[in-house]
Parts: structure tokens; C-alpha cells; sequence
């Protein structure tokens, strides 16, 4: 399909831009607080997978500005912006501790990446869909973007429920256990 045709196929360009500067405007947060976490991390067990997750976060977002360029979508910058300094003033959240560090704080950091990650991989999901439209975009890369967020869930799935049973008591166990499959 010629770029002109694949232009003209995909519908509500706009819309795009806004779903696109969204994720993307996410994608600066989960950088944010996947690097906070490891800076807490440093020297346990997740600080290992912290860091992968960390690099991996940073090409993905690579990933979704090439995207957004080959499809003709300028970054937003003050979504950029807002993303960030929204990261930065969750820190001051009272979560049960006034003036130090809430062991909560943990599992809500590790509960919020898991739900983002999903929430990622929708979006790849939908350029996915319109890879098949559009082939400006990568299908093979959007693929290996979605296979990646699949294992990245299932690490922070893991890693959730330990956190939970270090601070409320109990056996983490494999995530497929706790869900009863």
C-alpha cells in the first residue's frame, strides 16, 4: 500500500494523536516510577528485573515516537510535561505515613506498573490493528512490543504478590495458583 493510500485509509488522524500523545505522555511516568523503584530496589531481588523493565520502558517509548512519526503525529509536548510532574507529585501522597516511607507504598507502586503495563499493551494492540491498515507502522515490532508487555505483566503479577505477603502476611505463589487456573 502506497503512503498516500495508507494515509487515506486510516480514519480520525486526530483522534489518533490525542490516543498516541496519551500513552506516550504515560510512558514518561512509567519511566518515572519504574526508575524510582529501582532506586529503592537497589540490592534485592527486583533490582535485576527492575532494571529490564526500566530498559525495555525506554525503548518502547522510542518505539511509539517512531511510530508516531512514521505516521505523520507531533509529540505534545505539555503532556510530556504534565506526565512527569504528575509523577513526581504522587510521591507526596499520604498513604498512612506522614513524614516517612509507608511499606504500602510499595505494593501500590508495583499494583500501578502492573495495571499500566496492560494498559500499554492495549495501545500496541491498537496500532497493531492499524499496522494492517498502515504500513508505515511496524507489525513485527508492534508484535514483539505486545509479547514483551505479556512478560513484563507476568514479572509484576509475581512480584505484586510478593510484596503483598511481605507486608499483610501469607504465600505469594505463582501467579497462575492465585488465579486459580
Amino acid at each position: 500500500m502506497s503512503e498516500s493510500s495508507a494515509a487515506s485509509a486510516l480514519r480520525h488522524h486526530d483522534l489518533l494523536g490525542i490516543y498516541c500523545n496519551d500513552h506516550l505522555a504515560a510512558s514518561t511516568g512509567g519511566v518515572e516510577l519504574v526508575s524510582r523503584m529501582l532506586s529503592r530496589h537497589r540490592g534485592t531481588s527486583h533490582e535485576g528485573k527492575l532494571e529490564e523493565l526500566l530498559g525495555e520502558l525506554r525503548e518502547e517509548r522510542s518505539a511509539l515516537q517512531s511510530s508516531m512519526a512514521a505516521l505523520g503525529i507531533p509529540v505534545r509536548q505539555y503532556k510530556q510535561v504534565a506526565s512527569w510532574v504528575g509523577e513526581k507529585l504522587s510521591r507526596a501522597k499520604l498513604n498512612g505515613h506522614l513524614l516517612s516511607r509507608s511499606p504500602l507504598s510499595e505494593l501500590v507502586e508495583f499494583e500501578f506498573i502492573a495495571t499500566a503495563v496492560l494498559a500499554k499493551r492495549a495501545g500496541f494492540e491498537t496500532l497493531r490493528e492499524i499496522a494492517a491498515v498502515d504500513s508505515r507502522l511496524d507489525a513485527a515490532l508492534l508484535d514483539r512490543l505486545i509479547a514483551q508487555a505479556d512478560k513484563q505483566h507476568d514479572w509484576l503479577a509475581d512480584a505484586r504478590r510478593e510484596v503483598a505477603a511481605e507486608i499483610f502476611g501469607g504465600d505469594p505463589g505463582p501467579a497462575d495458583a492465585a488465579a486459580g487456573t
